[in-house]
């Protein structure tokens, strides 16, 4: 099976600025800015499945052709736009960002150039 193509943006996003707990349990600082996204080991059934189900939920217009997420056109950028959008219409719950296992909770801004990630 193909493999997704990654792109910059979403590389970056693996090193992530979290800080653990001595017990070794992840730990978001209260009032931290964060985002859903596809972890770049997804396979592409899983983040086809990941696309369908958080569009079924959340509007997702602003991945359509010639909105300012449509570009590039790669599997994983949607995913995570799509992704987020869900986690943020939830309340960003970590429950609300597993999908499966497939996804990340990240820090650091996964935006670029017209597409801007919505965060609350």
């Amino acid at each position: 099976m193909a493999r997704a193509e990654l792109s910059l943006p979403i590389l970056s996003l693996v090193i992530l600025l979290m800080s653990f707990n001595p017990g070794g349990t992840l730990r978001i600082v209260y009032g931290q800015r964060t985002w859903c996204v596809a972890k770049p080991s997804s396979d592409d059934a899983t983040l086809i499945a990941n696309i369908n189900y958080a569009c079924s939920q959340v509007d997702c217009t602003i991945l359509r052709k010639g909105c300012p997420c449509s570009y590039p056109d790669i599997l994983i950028n949607h995913a995570s736009v799509a992704m987020n959008l869900y986690y943020q219409s939830r309340g960003r719950n970590s429950w609300n960002c597993n999908f499966k296992n497939s996804a990340l909770i990240v820090v650091t801004d996964p935006s670029y150039g017209n597409c801007i990630y919505p965060c609350q």
